[in-house]
């Protein structure tokens, strides 16, 4: 079943001197479960190409299904309780609030959506212990390192039970032992539990657990490879 349905999509970037596509005539459908790099050189439309997905940018032109409805015809405020309730995001900058600590920072998406305490404390709990921090519920941002910030932005991103997780470039900015961590938690809780990633990335370690690689080039797709693993 496919959860994205992407039909000519195109972002075009004017200024006074020129046109720039950054993303192209792209048509791509994803389906439930997929652990999936969009990959390419920089500038190629990879953050672009996710953050139209995200429904953080609106296209030129082109159609956007997400969950059976287009995206791209929703108006801000309606775009932004969409997201809340389909679509988590992990981004490089882990973008957590430092004055709350890592449970509150998981809870908190779930406040917005008007989730009862209970449920709220439980699924926090849950998926801090998930990723590997339940002995650091209590911590605030500033006494985490980046790996364990990461997690805890993978944690958040769950929390709202999307339909699939969207990580641009997760991993930019932390140590290789960190970010291989990070990596095979999110691969587990792909295996194991289904959670849908689509990455957007230039690191090989996240290609190398990939099974199925985008690749863009000046917004354009130029490939699109299925890769057999063994599970």
């Amino acid at each position: 079943m496919n959860i994205i349905e992407i039909k000519n999509l195109v972002k075009l970037f004017k200024d006074s001197a020129q046109e720039i596509f950054a993303v192209n005539n792209v048509t791509l459908n994803f389906s439930s479960g997929e652990f999936t790099a969009i990959v390419g050189p920089s500038g190629s439309g990879k953050t672009t190409l996710l953050n139209l997905i995200g429904g953080l940018d609106k296209p030129t032109s082109g159609s956007l299904f997400v969950d059976g409805k287009d995206i791209s015809l929703l108006k801000e405020k309606e775009m932004t309780a969409f997201r809340l309730h389909h679509i988590g995001f992990v981004f490089q900058a882990f973008n957590l609030i430092p004055v709350l600590t890592a449970k509150e920072n998981v809870s908190f998406v779930m406040e917005l959506q008007g989730r009862k305490r209970d449920e709220i404390n439980r699924r926090a709990t849950e998926l801090l212990e998930a990723v590997g921090l339940g002995d650091r519920m209590d911590s605030r941002p500033a006494k985490l390192s980046g790996g364990q910030q990461q997690r805890v932005a993978v944690a958040r991103a769950l929390a709202s039970t999307p339909k699939f997780v969207l990580a641009d470039e997760p991993t930019a900015n932390l140590d290789s032992k960190s970010a291989e961590n990070l990596l095979d938690i999110m691969e587990r809780l792909n295996k194991q539990e289904g959670v849908t990633f689509i990455f957007s990335t230039h690191d090989s370690r996240i290609m190398a657990k990939a099974r199925r690689i985008i690749t863009l080039e000046d917004g354009k797709v130029v490939s699109d490879k299925q890769i057999i693993k063994n599970l």
